[in-house]
């Protein structure tokens, strides 16, 4: 009995070293450093059995059986559970495991795993699923899928199962990529994972990978480990993830437990300083505990146990069983304890009872206890910590991590930024928004530069989100400021604020050379058919006025001498002959007047009329002559999307990875579509990689590229020296930036108030007008001097 006593004062201290290092295929706690004086058999309770083939479990089970061991430590797996409980019910010897719960009666095997099956059923209950895809690990046993199918039975519910267990490894991300791409056809979009960690961590990658975790997918994780995997990666994808917690971390114990823990020496036990704990390691913890308060049970009823006289037999035809066998599982089945893992209490088959599981949400905070399962009460869920309930903000004195992208006059570094550290090394309109964001929302923010220098899309072929975009949605950022534009597609995964900025898509193209007038630049001010109409008019005129004169009796009269007397010639004349009537028509138009004039009032109507007429011609020839004289023109190749999508020697594109890509890849309209042909097979390529890059493209092009981005952008770089560049035509669409968060964000309602506020307040015109206009380099005009007219000159006169 004292070395029994040996065994429960050292074997605490052991499991501490290797409680965080448990492998479900093979654990091995009888590596214990050796005490003098106490012989080395009396401390190895356990020492490693590997479950794999039926044949080498049984070697491995005699073989600890022969050593003289007490109880038997251990996993198993599909295929060696019905030998290992076969072994054990015949030989009479306890076997304590942390493996998923067997179905039917086993005596000898005490299970320290709580059966799930009841929760998973509650929790589909409670979401009131009635379809779903059910991926289950075959190595895990079928009764918790089983349990599953018969309550789909029942209530009708409709279940795709499928096993994940048998997958090639070399494969699996392929393999896993397809599966749910079918079952997205089959439009499953609600999936259960009874999987352990490392395959649930590998299905969650290929998730993301495809754009799975998205809002409007709900997953729930079959394990009792809900935050032992890594699901940082999909907490921002908008998903809602559930699942269940065997190790509750407010539980005095378990906090008990992390405290020691924490003070332990790494290099001696390795994992050290870690401040959370696997469920595994936590039900192998909890078997160390149950084993040795029932040797300690043993000694206080002075039963004793020996491996001496009846030891049992392995080897023996039939098995001869362990005499004290029986004394040690019902010391064992009658523990009652508090572990790590809760409740420790069992039936009389071995199972767990009383026990308490914790039901889990992921929200973007991190993972969150919504309720509890337990045998008794069943399904109980918090309302304030429900799905339905609302997180709360918490905004003050937080430090905010905010992803932007350098991009004039948004982001740009300053001048002197290599003094300074933080924000201060960046200005713009987006520095500034966001310092009025931060005041009103009340928080403190970090500044970053987005790493891939990208706004944010998807991959066609990864489904995998870069840029900004893809910071928010894999947990890097807490919010976006930046020229970001709200699309549908990014709004299915991230969510916008209300627009600070309203734009469309532009064209920009260099500006021409300005025309130098020429000799008939006199014609100018007016069309060429307008003239064609004036020589006209002044030929119809000429000879309507020849008519009336000729006709009419008044035009005619006798020539008179100076003294008085007549002529001697019976003849009248008529002064408006043919030469005549072009000639008084055309000294009208050119306001000098002659020395004849009608004499009848038809002739004088005609008259009036070409007068009045040339008046106006004539006053807005002035007025438009004077303009022509003081601005020089500039002929622009292009005007509209229309002009560039019917010509082929002007070169255009996008930025790449951005939403004037992404809205002529999805625009149906045909003109539109036509330019997407285009763009998308033109080598070399028209994309550029940032908008500074196609600027600088557009200026060296010398007018052979246009390049299309949002308006803002466009009317920036027009301002800007050396005043090379020109938006023309109209926008293309109309559309506005936002500020983005993380799906289901806290931030999202008070950075939508805040902008609202801003707007009314009139301060983002403010912004646009400092940053685009006051600070502007071109004049209003955008020429190369301030003014946009000149005097004349030589050439122009």
């Amino acid at each position: 009995m004292q070395k029994i006593m040996h065994i429960s004062v050292f074997l605490a201290p052991v499991l501490w070293g290797l409680i965080w290092g448990v492998n479900s295929n093979s654990i091995q706690i009888g590596r214990c450093p050796h005490f003098g004086g106490t012989p080395l058999s009396s401390r190895r309770i356990f020492r490693s059995l590997i479950p794999a083939a039926v044949t080498r479990a049984f070697l491995s089970f005699c073989s600890q059986f022969s050593r003289g061991v007490f109880a038997i430590f251990g996993f198993y797996d599909k295929k060696s559970v019905n030998t290992i409980t076969s072994f054990c019910g015949t030989l009479h010897v306890s076997f304590i495991t942390p493996s998923f719960p067997t179905d039917g009666t086993h005596p000898f095997v005490i299970q320290m795993r709580p059966d799930l099956k009841g929760a998973l059923l509650s929790l589909i209950e409670y979401y009131q699923w009635t379809k779903f895809a059910y991926l289950y690990d075959s190595d895990r046993g079928l009764s918790t899928l089983q349990a599953v199918l018969d309550s789909a039975a029942e209530k009708k519910w409709q279940v795709t199962a499928i096993n994940v267990g048998n997958i090639n490894n070399e494969r699996k991300d392929e393999t896993y990529r397809s599966l749910f791409q079918d079952l997205e056809v089959k439009k499953e979009r609600r999936v259960i994972l009874d999987c352990e960690r490392d395959k649930v961590n590998d299905i969650v990658d290929q998730v993301i990978t495809i754009g799975k975790h998205v809002k409007g997918y709900h997953y729930i994780i079959a394990n009792l480990g809900f935050t032992d995997g890594d699901l940082s990666k999909i907490q921002f994808g908008g998903a809602n993830v559930s699942g269940f917690q065997i190790v509750d971390y407010d539980d005095p114990v378990v906090s008990k437990f992390i405290q020691r823990w924490s003070t332990l020496e790494e290099k001696e036990y390795p994992g050290a300083h870690t401040s959370t704990i696997k469920y595994t390691s936590a039900l192998t913890y909890d078997a160390v505990q149950v084993m040795t308060e029932a040797f300690r049970n043993l000694r206080k009823q002075r039963i004793e146990i020996s491996r001496r006289g009846n030891a049992g037999d392995c080897l023996a035809n039939p098995a001869v069983p362990w005499g004290h066998g029986v004394e040690i599982e019902r010391a064992l089945k009658q523990v009652q304890v508090e572990g790590l893992t809760g409740n420790i209490k069992f039936d009389q088959n071995g199972k767990r009872i009383n026990f308490t599981i914790n039901v889990m949400e992921l929200k973007s905070t991190g993972p969150r206890k919504i309720g509890y399962w337990s045998e008794v009460d069943k399904m109980v869920v918090n309302p304030l910590d429900g799905p339905l309930g609302n997180e709360s903000s918490g905004l003050e004195n937080k430090t905010i991590i905010v992803t932007t992208i350098l991009e004039s006059p948004y982001v740009m570094m300053k001048k002197n930024h290599e003094m300074l550290e933080g924000n201060d090394r960046y200005e713009g309109y987006c520095v500034d928004l966001a310092t009025e964001i931060a005041k009103h929302c009340g928080f403190k923010y970090k500044l970053t530069i987005v790493g891939d220098g990208k706004y944010g899309a998807r991959d066609a072929d990864t489904k995998i989100w870069n840029g900004m975009v893809g910071e928010l949605v894999y947990g890097k950022a807490d919010i976006a400021i930046a020229p970001l534009t709200i699309t549908l597609v990014r709004e299915e995964v991230i969510d916008f604020s209300k627009p600070f900025m309203s734009l469309g898509i532009s064209i920009m193209i260099k500006k021409p050379q300005k025309s130098k007038p020429g000799v008939f630049s006199f014609l100018d001010p007016l069309a060429y058919e307008i003239w064609m109409c004036i020589v006209f008019a002044y030929i119809g005129v000429s000879v309507v006025l020849f008519l009336v004169s000729r006709f009419s009796p008044y035009e005619w009269h006798t020539e008179e001498f100076e003294d008085g007397r007549e002529t001697q010639t019976n003849e009248s004349t008529n002064e408006f002959g043919i030469f005549n009537s072009l000639w008084f028509s055309l000294g009208a138009f050119m306001q000098q007047g002659c020395d004849i004039s009608p004499r009848s009032l038809s002739g004088r109507i005609v008259g009036g009329v070409w007068w009045f007429f040339t008046l106006i011609i004539i006053s807005s020839y002035t007025a438009n002559l004077a303009a022509f004289l003081t601005v020089e023109r500039m002929v622009s190749p292009i005007e509209s999307a229309e002009d560039l999508s019917k010509q082929t020697e002007i070169a255009y594109g996008t930025l790449d990875s951005g939403s004037t890509k992404e809205f002529f890849r999805r625009s149906k309209i045909a003109v539109f579509d036509k330019m997407w042909t285009y763009m998308k097979s033109a080598e070399p390529s028209v994309f550029v990689r940032t908008t500074a890059e196609g600027v600088a493209r557009v200026r060296k092009s010398k007018g052979k590229y246009a390049y299309l981005l949002e308006s803002t952008m466009n009317e920036y770089i027009e301002q800007r020296k050396p005043c090379d560049t020109m938006k023309v035509g109209g926008n293309l669409d109309s559309k506005g930036y936002g500020i983005a968060t993380p799906k289901g964000s806290s931030l999202r309602n008070a950075v939508n108030l805040a902008v609202l506020k801003l707007n009314e307040q009139g301060l983002l015109d403010k912004l646009k007008n400092k940053w685009w206009y006051d600070k502007g380099e071109c004049g209003s005009g955008g020429g190369d001097s301030k003014n946009p007219s000149k005097s004349c000159s030589i050439e122009t006169q």
